[in-house]
């Protein structure tokens, strides 16, 4: 297998390498930031991938994988401000939309005005999202929903949510979901957030009561929203720009592990230690492998599928093993918070290892990923 780049590919790299270096925020003002988005944005690089048709940059996928891998290298900002508009939203409209809806909706994402959020988890469901609840009737020309979403990132400052519903309960769990696009300042809304360990809030619970949606916000066909969520996450599942954030990270781990004491003598040297910093940088290293794969699979027009889900667990087991083996090299000053006399790196460590679910939960929990492994990729018996 070639991982090596065309010349015009390398070519690409150096355009992106000078534009960083003329456009790169230095010290991270909001003017800056504002003139980077702006500066991005007119290059067509916030959904480089999209079809020029709906405004996006029409460019290939290992050009795509270069822009990021360089992004990330330079630790520049974000490539637009929208995540999950631009991570799944957008591509699933690309794909799934009408005319009206690319028209109404991609715009706003690719210029960030809008925030969206995504309304898949619920309570009673935990991992398996295909058995989801959430009661959506149709009455004439509009849907009424009543139910309730969990674990919804970014919810209290979203404009949209992107919303799964259950319009059916004949067929397979997997039938008889619809997907929705409903403003969330409709009537019968409410957002309530969920506290986490660290003491934030990004998650939140939405409640659904009798809360109307016109039929022409249905993305896809009626009960055919499971195929578009199936395509929408393959798009984040691929993982291959979240690598050079942790070999980064990991980079991190090692001068922490040289400067803090294990018994006497630096961490670096303690043997324990030195063996998991070796295990993580050997599965990152599957994991950037693994990328390479799927892009290779893309670049011969083969879709991705359930195979993403590898480094979708990959990426969630390592943030959780190098949060918590960073407070163990920390010692005794693991258990300190930001704003304590010596605790290292302002209490990073200490926020990452709190951190974990906005990063594990989002795009599928662990468990749904080892199940899809098992079931999709091994042939073996399905969850019960």
């Amino acid at each position: 297998m070639d991982f090596d780049f065309t010349p015009e590919e390398e070519a690409f790299r150096a355009e992106v390498q000078a534009f960083i270096q003329a456009h790169i925020p230095k010290s991270g003002t909001a003017e800056e930031i504002q003139a980077w988005q702006k500066a991005v944005r007119e290059k067509r690089w916030v959904g480089f991938s999209w079809p020029e048709e709906v405004g996006g940059g029409g460019g290939g996928i290992a050009q795509q994988v270069i822009l990021k891998d360089e992004m990330a290298k330079a630790r520049a900002p974000a490539l637009g401000s929208c995540f999950m508009g631009l991570a799944w939203v957008g591509p699933a409209l690309t794909e799934y939309g009408t005319d009206e809806q690319k028209q109404t909706f991609i715009p706003d994402i690719l210029d960030g005005k809008v925030q969206w959020c995504t309304g898949y988890s619920e309570p009673d469901s935990g991992s398996d999202l295909a058995s989801l609840k959430c009661k959506c009737v149709r009455d004439g020309d509009t849907y009424i929903v009543n139910g309730q979403k969990i674990w919804t990132s970014i919810a209290m400052w979203s404009q949209w949510i992107i919303l799964l519903v259950r319009t059916s309960g004949d067929g397979s769990k997997h039938d008889g979901i619809t997907c929705l696009l409903v403003p969330m300042d409709s009537e019968g809304i409410t957002v309530r957030p969920i506290k986490n360990m660290s003491g934030g809030a990004v998650f939140a619970e939405v409640f659904f009561d009798d809360v109307r949606v016109p039929v022409e916000n249905r993305l896809g066909e009626e009960g055919q929203g499971w195929k578009v969520t199936v395509s929408a996450l393959a798009h984040e599942r691929s993982s291959i720009a979240e690598v050079q954030g942790l070999q980064r990270s990991l980079a991190e781990l090692k001068d922490l592990a040289r400067s803090c004491k294990k018994n006497g003598r630096s961490a670096a040297e303690d043997p324990g230690i030195r063996g998991r910093i070796a295990r993580a940088d050997a599965r990152i290293e599957a994991m950037r492998l693994n990328g390479m794969r799927y892009l290779t699979a893309q670049l011969r027009g083969e879709k991705l599928g359930s195979e993403t889900s590898v480094n979708k667990l990959h990426r969630a087991e390592l943030e959780v093993e190098i949060g918590e083996l960073a407070l163990e090299i920390q010692g005794s000053r693991g258990p300190l918070a930001k704003g304590a006399d010596e605790v290292p790196a302002d209490g990073k460590w200490q926020r990452m290892a709190l951190s974990w679910p906005e990063v594990v939960i989002g795009g599928g929990t662990p468990n749904i990923q080892r199940n899809i492994i098992a079931e999709r990729i091994l042939g073996l018996p399905k969850d019960l």
